[in-house]
């Protein structure tokens, strides 16, 4: 064989060797392409889906905070309803106090011929007020105490050098309040004071 022959057999086979390799590079570019685009999908689903979770997160605390709400405000209105059921019962009984109350004013217990009809209205008045009073009721006689608007109903103003100005003087009919809820005020008579003490002004109501 000459030497040519082996030269262009050697180019030959260096050609072969040089596109093999070439082929070879360019498959493995493509699976890097390829596989580079995979990463990216892959990326993108991870963050969609790392998005949805925390949007889902986010609801499922919302939701949490919601009924969380809806419980405290039920449980509130279930107290709420515990503690006033008894308010339009314990409104009907005002009256029935009032009367015994009436009845103690009309009667002298020292006098043998009421002696016993007072002593047992007061006994009769005591209890009830007894029981009403576990269930929260509560009486406001503000006899002597200073006026406060918030639970007393003044029905007119006179000097007294008695009281100070801006007391209860007189107690015309007692109060009731249930678990702290006024249910009626005390309709009272409020001093004035005496000429050399002052009095503040008080809305006096029919």
């Amino acid at each position: 064989m000459s030497n040519e022959s082996i030269k262009v057999e050697q180019d030959l086979i260096q050609e072969g060797v040089e596109s093999e390799v070439s082929t070879t590079e360019a498959s493995l570019i493509d699976e890097l392409t390829q596989a580079n685009f995979r990463i990216e999908e892959l990326e993108q689903l991870l963050a969609e889906a790392l998005a949805k979770v925390e949007e889902q997160k986010d609801s499922v605390i919302r939701a949490a905070a919601e009924v969380d709400n809806i419980r405290r405000r039920a449980a509130m209105d279930v107290e709420k309803a515990n503690k006033f059921a008894l308010e339009k019962f314990a409104g009907e009984l005002l009256p029935v106090l009032d009367n015994m109350e009436r009845a103690l004013m009309g009667t002298n217990p020292e006098d043998d011929a009421t002696k016993a009809i007072y002593q047992g209205v007061e006994l009769t008045q005591k209890s009830l007020l007894t029981a009403v009073a576990k269930f929260g009721v509560k009486q406001i006689d503000p006899q002597g105490e200073s006026f406060n608007p918030d639970q007393h109903q003044a029905i007119g103003m006179q000097p007294s050098a008695e009281f100070p100005a801006n007391t209860v003087m007189l107690v015309m009919q007692k109060g009731y309040e249930l678990n702290s809820r006024l249910l009626r005020p005390a309709m009272v008579m409020v001093s004035q004071g005496g000429p050399n003490q002052e009095s503040a002004t008080i809305d006096i109501q029919a």
